[in-house]
Parts: C-alpha cells; structure tokens; sequence
C-alpha cells in the first residue's frame, strides 16, 4: 500500500512538472533571492546589534559549508551591510525590499495548493503577508545565530542553579557541544515550515506541512553540500563566465535551493492528495 502510494506520488509531481508555470519558478526565485540579500543583511545586522553580535559569526558559517567563489561573493555582502542604527522607516523599506523571494514563493504555493487557480488575493495583501514571514523568518535566523553565540553561556547558568559543582563545568561544555547544532537545525526546520504554513492562502493544518518541510530542509542541506563539493573539485566557472564567475556561482545555487523550496510546496500538496489511497 505505502510503494503504491509512493508511486501514485512520484507520478503526481511529474505531471505536475510538466506544467509551464514551473519552469520558470527556480529561475525567479534565484533573482529575488539575489535582490533581497543586501535588504536581509540590513535588517540582520539592526536585529543582531540589540544582542551585540556581528555578522561575522555568519560570515563564518558561510565559508564553512559553501563553495570559495560563493563565499567570496557572500563575504563582499556581508562585509559592506551599514552597522549604524538606522530609523524604522529605512527597516521597514529594507524589510519590504526583502520580501520579493517570499512574495515568488507564495505565488508558487498559491498555484499548486490550489492546481493552478490562484496565485494570491492582490498586490497589498500578498506584499503584507510577505512582509510579515519574512519579519518572522529573520528572527529566527537570529534567534539560531544567538544560540550559536550565547547559548552556551544561557545553558552554563541554568545548570548550574540546578548542579553547583566546579568539576561539572566540563561536562556541560560536552553537552552543549551536543546540543547547540540540534537545536539550530530544529530553529531551522520550523522556519522552513512556517513559510510552508503562512505563505499559502490555502488553509491547512500546521503538521499537514511537515511533511514537505522535512523534505525541503534535508533537501536543502544535501543540495548545499554536493553543490559545495561539485563547485570545489569539479565544476570551474572561471572558464566561461571569467569575473562574473562568483555571481553565477551564486545564482546556481540559488536556483538549486529554489527548486528544492519548490518541491517541498509539491510533496505536500501530493501527499495531502493520496492520502486516502
């Protein structure tokens, strides 16, 4: 029964490529995406400098897990985003600059949700509803970024109310260690997830996007990786794009992380689809 379902699933998502609304999706996400960097770094960096932490420490994160010509071009980003403070009208001006991917993906969601019916309920309605996830995804982002940098010392003082011993204090190093990444990719997986929820007119249940999220952030990671690896021991944009090779790079990823975004929105409507079977 389940291989059937499977099946019956795998066929639905091929029938729904073969749509032409689809073909262009990846590629529009990926320049969005592009034109709503500087505006996110903006808004980050105002987010992060309530709790004084740098955009170095995602600076750092970058060129861990993405390729040199990405990381380069990302770096260049982050390095000349204002650190000044800025007044709420610049924040939300920047904040509405980067809702343009949330906006393409809410289209795509819209359409697939509803097999093609609907792309969304006007212009200022769209763009508030973007406006509003986009807010709520950058505090999650920072709010991973702090776990990342204070979590630890918040993690120490909890304990410690709890166990009062000096030789512990390695031991909650160990754990924390254990937990901080965890805990991170969980952050991760429900902003995936309530893009998934929020995006869409369509009014589901929030466990009936779960699905779709899991596929979506593993996607994601495996696709950053094997992206990372290709970019880095196989494929060399230097040669045919010359000093435009960071940006398409960039683009390239963008594209593929698109898809996957895309896929996830499709497993969902699929799986809702088949459930009776």
């Amino acid at each position: 029964m389940y291989k059937k379902r499977m099946m019956l699933m795998a066929l639905q998502m091929i029938r729904q490529f073969r749509d032409p609304y689809y073909q262009g999706f990846a590629a529009q996400m990926a320049f969005y995406f592009i034109l709503s960097i500087v505006p996110i770094m903006i808004v980050l960096s105002q987010i992060l400098g309530i709790v004084s932490i740098s955009l170095n420490v995602l600076d750092d994160l970058v060129t861990q897990y993405v390729s040199e010509d990405v990381a380069e071009l990302l770096e260049n980003f982050l390095t000349y985003v204002p650190t000044g403070k800025m007044n709420a009208a610049f924040v939300i001006v920047a904040l509405w600059s980067a809702s343009k991917a949330q906006i393409a993906m809410m289209r795509m969601a819209n359409y697939t949700m509803t097999e093609g019916q609907s792309t969304g309920k006007g212009f200022f309605r769209d763009r508030l509803r973007a406006l509003r996830t986009i807010t709520f995804t950058l505090f999650t982002v920072a709010f991973a970024l702090v776990i990342l940098v204070y979590g630890e010392l918040v993690f120490k003082l909890l304990v410690s109310t709890v166990i009062n011993s000096p030789s512990a204090e390695y031991e909650i190093h160990r754990v924390w260690l254990n937990l901080r990444w965890p805990v991170s990719l969980a952050l991760y997986f429900f902003m995936v997830s309530y893009n998934y929820y929020a995006l869409s007119y369509v009014k589901v249940k929030f466990k009936e996007v779960m699905p779709g999220s899991i596929f979506a952030s593993v996607g994601m990671l495996v696709v950053t990786f094997f992206y990372s690896v290709y970019t880095k021991y196989v494929g060399n944009f230097d040669i045919i794009y010359g000093s435009l090779a960071s940006s398409v790079a960039l683009m390239f990823w963008f594209f593929f992380l698109a898809w996957t975004l895309g896929l996830g929105v499709m497993f969902n409507k699929v799986f809702a689809d088949t459930k009776v079977i």
